[in-house]
């Protein structure tokens, strides 16, 4: 049965990190202590009340740890898969620009709607305005008018006939008299100066808020003063927020009330002040401030995006004592989209729905075509991650060593052309890795062939009294087709082959191994007494006869014209090989040689002179029935005997081939050193000929010296 830990290892809940299990032991301390208060507190008032502290301070760095190890979380593990860094990226490109845009229009859209609303108010109150001054200048003639056929001024009919409302306040003065009083008159004075012919603004007076205008009209040298007044109270308000929502008027200490005798200290709402002096002597008056007027109510939503605005603005007073614009009071105003979409195309009238169904399929519109980029942006990223996480498992195969798993490809994008080039790397690396087990089984098959062919060569050269030998081969390659050997014969011959096989490689090294046993099969096997030689592993008394055995010496022409028989009969059409065979017989320095298409052996004497080896025939194992020639010569004492392959002289540089003369050259010019170093001396030249590059062919050299 697996413990806890191994299942919540199972689980991937156990934390692996160094941060992570001190993140856990710190929440695992907080909540311990939490429920040991808990029940400290149930045994007894006040109990655990000591780890309060504690406990606060564990939830705060535990905080902290989850902070970081959600940090690490959201970059190590959510942020790995390509799936979610596309998500996160379309997310800051295009869902966050949105959602800002969005956001701005939503502020921009409010705060059109609540500057929209406050100036439907302020555009209401100077409608109201004009339309006070309009009928005080109307007023104004009128009572002018009587003024100037010296009537005295009917008050009452000239207020019936302008049909003036009982909230207006009018007041009149002429030659510095009070004419008119109609309502609650502001002030027992004129008009200050400021206050010109056709002055109509929002005043402060005597703590009240005015709308007010003034006519000034000359007659007879006088002049005809006349005020007309509104109080801008809750009725006012209440009238201009009837198809509009709540408006709410803050004025501070002004008394917002319409009943005129409330102005006074005595009357009902009358506001009571507070006189104080200070130390300089200063006389100060501190009025309590009032509650702001408030009118109408915010309408009904009509609908779930109908959203209620609020907004504000600030409105100017003049203060009618001095002319001064240094106050003001703040203008809330409170109603829904709707009231003001209503306000807005209520000059389309039955018109304004259509607009409003175009808004509407027009938003439709938008909201189709985001969600068909949306599921176009869904798909090619599902696109882009599926090719990204067939190529991670493809990945994944290869680091097993499994080079046969091939992706399907299911589109024809640039993703696609990646996952055919991960097939085809995969089957070029197994490709690759048989070709490479097929080569090293290769390299160790050419490592015994080398070491097979190393057995061939003459390890122990054995020196004649007359005659000094060397011999050295360098392979091209592993396996080398050029041959040579030395056949020591009692009491005092020795027989001398140097051999160059066509081709390089296995073929050649096995043509060579075939020649180098046939030339030693025919050299050193048994000659009956009648002369015919006898082929290698016949039973000599198989016939029943006792033919008389004695050795004797094979010639270099009747060896050579065996082994041409062997090897047209045994080898294909093509292969064929060179060969120089020599008999020494060192009592009489004799040299009885013959040359099958090899390179001519060249023989330089005593005094310089160079003689080439060339009496034989043409190549053997590429005719049948051939013969071939043999001459004797004789080696003088200082003698040198050399026979090389075609990788001796035929390499080649920027100036030509290496040649035979160079080669002659350099041997005679130290024919006084020992073979080794002749041989060493004639490699170094061919290498630094050939410079840099490859070695082109195999390079053989036999050297021997008469002494």
């Amino acid at each position: 049965m697996l413990s806890l830990r191994q299942r919540i290892a199972n689980w991937r809940w156990f934390p692996k990190s160094l941060l992570g299990r001190l993140t856990a032991y710190i929440l695992a301390l907080d909540i311990s202590l939490y429920v040991l208060q808990r029940l400290l507190r149930r045994l007894g008032p006040g109990g655990g009340s000591s780890l309060e502290g504690w406990i606060d301070f564990l939830t705060f760095i535990a905080a902290v740890l989850v902070f970081l190890v959600f940090v690490r979380w959201l970059r190590n593990d959510l942020m790995w898969r390509l799936r979610n860094r596309l998500i996160v990226t379309y997310v800051f490109m295009a869902v966050v620009p949105i959602l800002l845009l969005v956001a701005m229009a939503g502020i921009a859209g409010y705060i059109f709607a609540g500057q929209f609303a406050t100036f439907i108010v302020t555009s209401d109150i100077k409608s109201e305005l004009n339309n006070l001054q309009a009928g005080n200048n109307t007023l104004a003639e009128t009572l002018a008018t009587q003024l100037r056929h010296g009537q005295r001024p009917d008050i009452s009919s000239v207020l019936a006939v302008e049909g003036k409302q009982t909230a207006h306040q009018e007041a009149a003065w002429f030659r510095g008299k009070a004419l008119l009083r109609a309502g609650a008159p502001g002030s027992d004075s004129p008009p200050p100066a400021f206050a010109k012919d056709g002055f109509h603004d929002l005043v402060q007076d005597r703590g009240q808020l005015f709308l007010r205008a003034v006519a000034r009209m000359p007659i007879a040298g006088d002049e005809l003063t006349l005020v007309s007044s509104e109080p801008l109270g809750e009725s006012l308000l209440q009238t201009i927020a009837a198809d509009l929502g709540e408006i709410r008027l803050y004025a501070g200490s002004l008394n917002l009330e319409d009943s005129p005798g409330q102005r006074s200290e005595g009357g009902k709402g009358a506001q009571k002040s507070q006189v104080t002096v200070s130390q300089s002597g200063q006389v100060k008056t501190n009025r309590p401030a009032v509650q702001p007027t408030k009118a109408g109510k915010v309408p009904p939503a009509t609908g779930r995006f109908d959203h209620e605005v609020q907004f504000f603005t600030y409105v100017q007073f003049v203060n009618w004592e001095t002319g001064d614009r240094d106050s003001g009071g703040l203008l809330v105003v409170g109603t829904r989209t709707s009231r003001l979409y209503d306000q807005l195309f209520s000059t389309l009238g039955r018109y304004a729905i259509p607009w409003g169904a175009v808004l509407s399929a027009a938003a439709l519109a938008f909201i189709i075509i985001e969600l068909i980029a949306l599921l176009i942006g869904i798909r090619l990223t599902r696109t882009i991650t599926r090719s990204v996480a067939q190529l991670y498992v493809g990945t994944q195969h290869v680091n097993r060593g499994d080079f046969s798993h091939r992706i399907v490809v299911k589109s024809k994008d640039q993703l696609a052309a990646l996952e055919g080039s991960f097939n085809s790397m995969t089957e070029s690396i197994r490709r690759l890795l048989a070709e490479q087990k097929e080569k090293q089984r290769m390299e160790n098959e050419l490592a015994i062939a080398q070491e097979v062919q190393a057995q061939l060569f003459p390890k122990e050269i054995s020196q004649l009294e007359s005659l000094e030998l060397h011999g050295f081969c360098r392979p091209a390659r592993t396996v080398s087709g050029d041959y040579y050997d030395f056949l020591p014969q009692p009491p005092d011959r020795l027989t001398i082959a140097v051999g160059d096989v066509s081709g390089k490689g296995i073929s050649a090294a096995l043509l060579m191994a075939t020649i180098h046993s046939a030339v030693r099969a025919y050299t050193l096997e048994a000659i009956p007494a009648h002369g015919v030689p006898v082929p290698v592993g016949a039973d000599v008394g198989s016939s029943g006869e006792n033919l008389p055995m004695a050795r004797a010496e094979v010639s270099p022409a009747v060896l050579v014209r065996l082994l041409n028989q062997q090897l047209y009969r045994s080898t294909p059409a093509e292969k064929y090989a060179t060969l120089f065979l020599g008999n020494y017989d060192g009592r009489s320095r004799r040299l009885t040689y013959t040359n099958a298409g090899h390179l001519p052996p060249v023989l330089i004497g005593r005094d310089g002179g160079v003689r080439r080896l060339d009496c034989g025939g043409t190549v053997v194992g590429l005719f049948d029935g051939l013969t071939f020639e043999e001459s004797p010569i004789e080696l003088r004492q200082g003698d040198i005997f050399l026979a090389y392959s075609d990788g001796v002289t035929e390499p080649e540089n920027d100036f030509g081939e290496f040649g035979e003369e160079r080669l002659v050259d350099l041997v005679r010019d130290h024919r006084h050193e020992s073979l080794p170093r002749i041989t060493e001396i004639v490699t170094a030249a061919v290498d630094d000929w050939i410079g840099g590059r490859e070695q082109p062919d195999d390079i053989t050299l036999v050297l021997a010296r008469a002494r």
